[in-house]
């Protein structure tokens, strides 16, 4: 059985954009409340269904809400950005200061909660980020990011693996682009980052929460700083 594409009526955009035009006017503000389905498609030429339709694209867009037996009412001037729309433009820095949080905790977590299958997790994408070294630069980012999403894995905490995913995509283009920088990907460097994800490994093994939080914490620090120098140091390259 074939079906055929769903596409919105062109109509619909249109009494979406003469809608979002009267909130951005401010002739409809903040909190007032929408004219009837009714009044709204007496006033525009169109049938209720259309209305219908239009309002829930909206209400989608967080520009207005529906309040049970009162209505529609004017909710933001804006469209709502979702999480993955605002990470997609994010700062690599900010996208690193949300990383830190995040994997910081789920490293304490994991200390507690960890399974020997996680363990064993654990272990194989540390010995892959190892054998990383020397290879592409997304191979290598993959390497890395593959280790520290094992590590919010081995939390088991649902949200907090929603959300580290949601940034996941971002880090792997962002970091992507640095690690193709010599300087990003200096053997010394290297070594240091090999020792880092090994004594996180050791203490999340190891069920001692403190010590597997200061692991993560002293690693993205040192890893933050080294993003900074990568990024000033193409900036300056690029510079006439």
């Amino acid at each position: 059985m074939t079906l055929a594409p769903v596409k919105r009526s062109p109509l619909v955009d249109q009494v979406m954009q003469r809608l979002l035009a009267e909130v951005a006017s401010g002739a409809w503000p903040v909190g007032q409340r929408l004219p009837s389905e009714t009044n709204l498609a007496g006033m525009l030429g169109v049938g209720r269904s259309t209305i219908r339709e239009a309002i829930r694209a909206l209400v989608g867009a967080g520009i207005v809400e529906t309040r049970q037996g009162l209505g529609v009412f004017v909710a933001s001037t804006r469209p709502v950005e979702n999480l993955e729309q605002r990470l997609r433009r994010a700062d690599v820095l900010e996208a690193y200061e949300v990383r830190g949080s995040l994997e910081v905790t789920a490293a304490r977590l994991a200390a507690e909660r960890r399974t020997p299958e996680d363990l064993e997790r654990l272990e194989a994408a540390l010995e892959r980020r190892m054998q990383a070294r020397g290879a592409s630069a997304q191979e290598l980012v993959d390497a890395d990011l593959d280790f520290h999403q094992a590590v919010v894995a081995a939390a088991w905490n649902s949200v907090l693996g929603d959300v580290y995913g949601a940034l996941l995509p971002v880090l792997r283009t962002r970091l992507k682009d640095l690690a193709e920088d010599a300087a990003a990907n200096a053997d010394d460097r290297m070594r240091r980052a090999d020792d880092a994800h090994r004594v996180l490994l050791d203490a999340i093994r190891n069920g001692d929460p403190h010590a597997a939080a200061d692991a993560a914490l002293d690693h993205l620090e040192g890893a933050r700083r080294g993003v900074r120098a990568a990024m000033e140091e193409r900036g300056s390259e690029q510079k006439p």
